[in-house]
Formats: C-alpha cells, structure tokens, sequence
C-alpha cells in the first residue's frame, strides 16, 4: 500500500480548486427531473441548467412505458450486444433512429461519450487525419486522442481549410464538429463545412446531440436545420437530452460504417447493453419529439429569454437555441452568482476553466418547453436583480 504522500498530493490539488474557485459541487434533488426541482434540503427552485430541452425527462407517459418494459423486458441484459445482449427492443430503436435521423443505419451506446469515444480509432489509421472544431465537446477530444491520425484544430472556416489543403496527402480526412457548442449555444457552420469537405473529399461528422429535438421542422437536428440531408457522412448524438432525458448514445451512417463498429468498437463490444427500461421510452419520445408543439414553445419561450436578457445588457453568447450563456468573467464571479440566483429560488450552475476557456466563465441558461411563462418571468426579475447587485449589468 502506498505511503500518505499521493493522497498528501491529491489534497492539495484539491485545495487549490477551491483556492482558484475552480471546485465544482453536486446539489442533491430529491424529485423528477423538471421545470421545477427540489434539493435535499426542501428547498424549491425554478430549474434552467438541464438539458430538458422537450419537457420529457419526467413526461407521464414515458413514466408509464418504463413502467410496462420493466414488467416485460427486465431491468437489465448482464452482458454485451454480441454474447446475449441485444433484445428485439435494441433492433427497434435503431430502426426507428435510423429513420427519424434519414441515415441508413443506427449503432446504440450506453452514453454519446461512449459514441465518440469508440468512433475515431475503429475508423482512422496513422495514413488518416481528423480535423476537429476547437470548441468540440470533451468526448469527440477524448475519443480523437485514443486513434492514431494526424490531429488538427480549427477556429472558424479560414482555418479548417487551410488544415484540409495541409492534409491531402492523408488517405482519408475528417471533420470533426458539434452541431450545437454546449458552452455557447452556438451552431456549427455546418453549410459552409459540408462545402468545403465536398471541395477537398473529405468526411464530415457532427455530433448532435443539442440539436436532435431541437433544430429542424420535425426535430431532427442541424442537418435538417440546414436542409443538408445526405451530406454529412457521420452522426452521433444522445438519448439523454431532448429525447427523454436518461441515457444512451448512437452513431448513424452508412451501413458498412455501422457493420464495422459492431465488430470492432471497443465501447460497444465491452460494455453491458442500454437496458430495456431506456431502449422502450427512448422509442415513445421518438414519436413525440415528431409532434411539433412543444418545439414550437420552447422556440418562443427561448426567444423571450435571450432577448429579455439582452435588453438588460447582459453579455450573452448562443444563436437560436435555448442554451444562453451570461458571460461573467472569472470563475469566482460565476460560482458567487450562482449561490445568489440560488437563495432567491433559480437553480442554475457557473461553468469555469478547464469546461470553458480561463477568464471566460458563465452562468450557462437552458430553456425547456416545460417552463411556465411566469416562472420564466419570475427567473428574469431575479436575473436582473442579482446582476446590478454584483455590477454585472
């Protein structure tokens, strides 16, 4: 066993995240998921930091189907896809996602980190190169860092092409992006990346995760924000956002793509399959995040928010998407905001270095179609209130 100087260490790592205010807590709810939560301490928040972005997280009827496949499927398969794993339940949801998504075929994961983590090493060799967007979100840098293509970074169109003419003599070369920055609220510049990867043939891949649900007519994501159907080669994403909240994660393309990743995808091939209870509500909100009212609510209800923000002169970032960030500065800045929007009943949390660039931290806001209209209007007031209070606004 090892002497007391590694934990010695890891103290006093510690110490200095809460010296540089850079330590990060975990409030306990003691209800569902939902416009409103409860902490363990009673008290009763009106909730904007979660990605409930349709309202299902805690939706009655998936309570109801969770309930029905508990009884018929179990609560879980002890095992991996390949040995005894997959249910009728899987082939399913893939189906169903494939066609909702307009790809040819779906591969389940048990999270979008998983997705991307065993995406880019069980398709690219060192004659490869992958060109990733420079706010990517942690699993598309993690799951870069295990292949052994050539790595590069971008910011902004100038530079991902100057990367794509640098690398034509790679093999194969693709572009690796978010649809939607989850620190910003941003959308990828997806048009301009799906022209200049036809131009110089290379691959295109999005992680949409706050997109499907949320962008397009019928939800589909930034592909269909666009109306770029057909041009982007791969796509992953995550049940646990707008398509019922609890967890899961998918990669969707061509079919020898997802034939290849069922043989050799290492978090697919070892880890235990998405139980049955995720798999059977996942395919009910595929049918509801098909109708199109609670999109419709959540765009006015986001637009009411960004634009009431503004008018207060809060420095935000994001485009038509209900993740706003304040901007605040530093991270002492954002953590004390937070504990004052807490103590007059809004839950949200402050993002800080290393989730968000040194010096740029925010209180990132997250509108879900759920929210009552006076609650929102009760969350602003308190907005507005805290911010002249720390000279914000």
């Amino acid at each position: 066993m090892s002497d007391n100087s590694f934990y010695r260490q890891l103290d006093r790592q510690l110490s200095v995240l809460l010296q540089q205010d850079l330590y990060k807590n975990e409030q306990v709810l003691t209800t569902r998921q939902g416009d409103r939560v409860t902490l363990v301490d009673g008290k009763q928040l009106i909730n904007l930091c979660a990605n409930n972005y349709l309202g299902l997280a805690g939706h009655p009827k998936l309570v109801e189907v969770g309930q029905q496949a508990l009884a018929t499927h179990g609560y879980g398969l002890a095992s991996v896809r390949f040995i005894c794993g997959t249910q009728d339940l899987h082939h399913q949801l893939e189906k169903k996602l494939a066609e909702f998504l307009q790809m040819e075929e779906v591969i389940l994961y048990t999270s979008c980190f998983d997705a991307n983590s065993g995406l880019f090493e069980t398709l690219l060799t060192t004659s490869d190169a992958v060109i990733s967007d420079r706010l990517n979100h942690a699993s598309i840098i993690d799951g870069i860092r295990l292949c052994k293509a050539k790595r590069l970074r971008y910011r902004g169109m100038t530079e991902l092409e100057q990367h794509l003419q640098d690398t034509q003599n790679c093999r194969f070369r693709m572009i690796a992006t978010d649809g939607v920055f989850s620190m910003d609220g941003t959308i990828a510049e997806l048009p301009t990346i799906c022209k200049l990867a036809d131009h110089y043939n290379a691959l295109v891949m999005v992680d949409d995760s706050h997109a499907v649900g949320v962008l397009g007519e019928h939800g589909r994501g930034t592909v269909e924000h666009f109306s770029l159907q057909g041009q982007v080669d791969i796509l992953t994403g995550t049940l646990g956002k707008a398509l019922g909240g609890a967890s899961g994660g998918y990669v969707a393309g061509k079919k020898q793509l997802v034939t290849l990743l069922r043989q050799k995808s290492r978090p697919y091939l070892f880890s235990n399959s998405l139980p049955p209870v995720v798999v059977a509500t996942s395919l009910s909100a595929l049918e509801m995040v098909a109708e199109p009212t609670q999109r419709r609510e959540l765009q006015r209800k986001s637009k009411f928010f960004r634009d009431q923000l503004q008018d207060h002169k809060f420095t935000i970032s994001g485009d038509d998407h209900p993740i706003i960030a304040v901007i605040v500065g530093n991270a002492g800045n954002a953590q004390l905001m937070a504990r004052e929007l807490y103590q007059l009943g809004v839950y949200v949390v402050g993002f800080f270095y290393p989730v968000v660039p040194m010096d740029q931290a925010r209180i990132r806001i997250q509108i879900s179609s759920a929210h009552r209209d006076e609650d929102l209007e009760t969350a602003l007031s308190v907005f507005v209130q805290v911010g002249k209070k720390l000279g914000i606004i």
